[in-house]
């Protein structure tokens, strides 16, 4: 609401004095980040108990079968999901990524596919995606260079005020080995493509510094290792170079990239490593956290 109408806006001012109010006389407070419980305590007398946002159970890492159904059904509308040669079987359908045998109906992942990686948005001045554009403009200077780095596709989703002003900027690049599309996904196609990609990105910085991405929450239910960029509490989600990356700028990123996607696909590569440690890391999904962590607060109220 600052951010729309200003600090000093009379809605924002009425708004702040009835959280503070009203906040310090419930019984029970709570909040997404350690920080923002700090703040609660320090500058609003508001004492509140951390309850971290957890994936939904849907948000999980996408069979192979299902993906290559996913990428079929994009690429009939956006041709970065579409086969780049044509399969010596008639039969066989293939995709950007995956091929499903005419025989069998066994799908398989391409050798010589692109790396997919995916970023989520509500177009705003929250997210600077200039930095994304910026760093794989560098990533594909690598591969005409000589680096061994694979083609990509960046799948950035979600639509609002900005998304015009950034898809006019990314029509005026010259990508030759980078694809970029915004598609607006169907509600239950969103869950499917994080499981099915090989990277997420985050542009999200957090107006007040308070608050957790929950793009990257889902990306990591579905076992998707992150690169973000940094801001004050970020930390109590992504653990660098445990589970993802964190970034300052787009050289930073750039640089990530070209480590992760060295060799690409590389079973033994960080990328592998960062979806390994989440897949042991046996995350809490929504409704469990709410059983083992709000529910005995509310029963003790």
């Amino acid at each position: 609401m600052g951010l729309v109408h200003g600090p000093s806006h009379p809605l924002v001012l009425l708004a702040k004095w009835y959280e503070r109010f009203f906040g310090r006389l419930s019984h029970l407070n709570l909040c997404v980040t350690n920080a923002m419980r700090e703040d609660l305590a320090e500058n609003w007398r508001i004492s509140a108990v951390t309850v971290y946002d957890k994936p939904a159970s849907f948000f999980k890492e996408t069979p192979l079968d299902l993906q290559h159904w996913l990428f079929m059904k994009l690429g009939g509308t956006y041709s970065p999901f579409r086969a780049r040669s044509e399969p010596e079987d008639p039969a066989t359908e293939r995709s950007a990524f995956t091929e499903r045998d005419a025989g069998s109906g066994l799908v398989t992942r391409l050798r010589e596919r692109p790396a997919l990686l995916i970023s989520s948005t509500s177009w705003t001045e929250d997210e600077d995606f200039s930095i994304l554009l910026a760093a794989l403009e560098k990533f594909e200077q690598l591969i005409l260079d000589g680096h061994k780095l694979p083609s990509l596709v960046c799948v950035i989703t979600g639509k609002g005020p900005l998304r015009e002003y950034y898809s006019r900027l990314i029509q005026q690049k010259c990508f030759q080995r980078v694809q970029v599309c915004t598609p607006w996904l169907e509600a239950e196609d969103y869950p499917l493509l994080l499981g099915s990609a090989d990277l997420g990105v985050c542009l999200h910085t957090s107006s007040s510094g308070l608050d957790l991405p929950m793009k990257v929450v889902d990306m990591f239910g579905c076992c998707l290792p992150v690169c973000a960029v940094n801001f004050k509490c970020l930390h109590e989600l992504v653990k660098h170079e445990e589970n993802g990356l964190v970034f300052e700028d787009s050289e930073e990123l750039a640089a990530q990239l070209q480590m992760l996607f060295s060799n690409f696909p590389d079973p033994a590569g960080k990328l592998n490593q960062f979806r390994k440690n989440l897949r042991e890391s046996e995350q809490l999904r929504w409704d469990e956290s709410w059983v083992q962590t709000v529910l005995p607060l509310v029963m003790d109220t």
